[in-house]
């Protein structure tokens, strides 16, 4: 069953969006009752940067991903903790303390986080730990097999931020461990390659054996397109023959560490909606992030 959903609207109208992103327009279609956005960022600059970091954000403020959640009709989210703050979770926290009700998060665990840390988390809403093999500032994979040892028994999955095709193996590897894996970001290659890239093709392996799970989020990262993601179409009809219960959405917003044009988020909504069938948007947008965030 769906949590009670909260007003989009309850932190409060906002009267200028972000000046560095522009103000999201509705999608053409409404995305359904439930729909959760599986990957977004806050940023405030209140809460100190670690050093080093691959970028320094602009700030984007949870009252800014509001006025956006309300205008996609996105009913849920899920915070990922950025590489930029570190080991630092204030904000994230902060964030999950006051949005639980229709929020759930994704942390950044290390070897050595204290266990109270982790519990913490998990009583916030933290359903997963992010690896990060793409920047600086996230956990490093050779960390990775005592922090699958940590969260395995809190049911976590491990979220990975990688280049499947540079790094084809990562995914396996983290799959064998026994624990859910969760990638970013279609697998973060460039389209171009297509469907045959051998990366992809193990992706596409794991979440046909049910061993992954694939964010459809940030098709922008992999190609420089900015309004139209048709030509994903292949990627995602690909997956979705491999598992459809095992796709989630997410716009990765405010979209960090991404060069000019920037996107319209509503462009895409639209994508999302115009890549998958109505069963299919039920499906990726409601039931499996119920079943990967919400399944207690």
């Amino acid at each position: 069953m769906l949590p009670e959903f909260v007003s989009s609207l309850e932190a409060g109208a906002v009267t200028s969006y972000l000046p560095h992103l522009p103000r999201p327009s509705p999608p053409r279609q409404r995305l359904p009752v439930g729909a959760c956005d599986c990957h977004f960022h806050v940023f405030e600059d209140a809460y100190p940067y670690a050093d080093p970091r691959s970028y320094t954000p602009t700030p984007a403020p949870m009252a800014s991903y509001v006025y956006l959640k309300s205008t996609l009709g996105i009913d849920r989210a899920v915070l990922i903790q950025p590489s930029v703050y570190g080991r630092d979770h204030a904000l994230f926290e902060a964030a999950l303390a006051a949005h639980g009700a229709w929020m759930r998060g994704v942390a950044v665990v290390y070897g050595d986080t204290p266990d109270s840390d982790i519990a913490r988390w998990d009583r916030l809403g933290a359903r997963g730990t992010r690896c990060n093999a793409l920047y600086e500032g996230g956990a490093t994979l050779e960390e990775m097999t005592r922090v699958v040892d940590r969260v395995r028994p809190l049911g976590w999955h491990v979220q990975l931020l990688v280049d499947v095709a540079r790094s084809p193996r990562i995914a396996i590897d983290i799959a064998e461990r026994d624990v859910p894996i969760v990638v970013d970001h279609f697998g973060h290659f460039p389209v171009d390659r297509g469907v045959r890239d051998p990366g992809f093709a193990n992706l596409v392996s794991l979440v046909r054996e049910g061993r992954a799970w694939v964010k459809l989020s940030a098709a922008y990262r992999l190609t420089p397109e900015r309004r139209d993601f048709s030509h994903l179409q292949p990627l995602v009809d690909a997956l979705l023959r491999a598992g459809p219960d095992r796709l989630v959405w997410g716009t990765d917003w405010p979209h960090p560490a991404m060069h000019a044009p920037m996107i319209d988020d509503g462009v895409l909504a639209d994508a999302v909606l115009d890549w998958l069938s109505p069963a299919d948007r039920q499906r990726v947008l409601v039931d499996n992030p119920t079943a990967l965030y919400w399944h207690r």
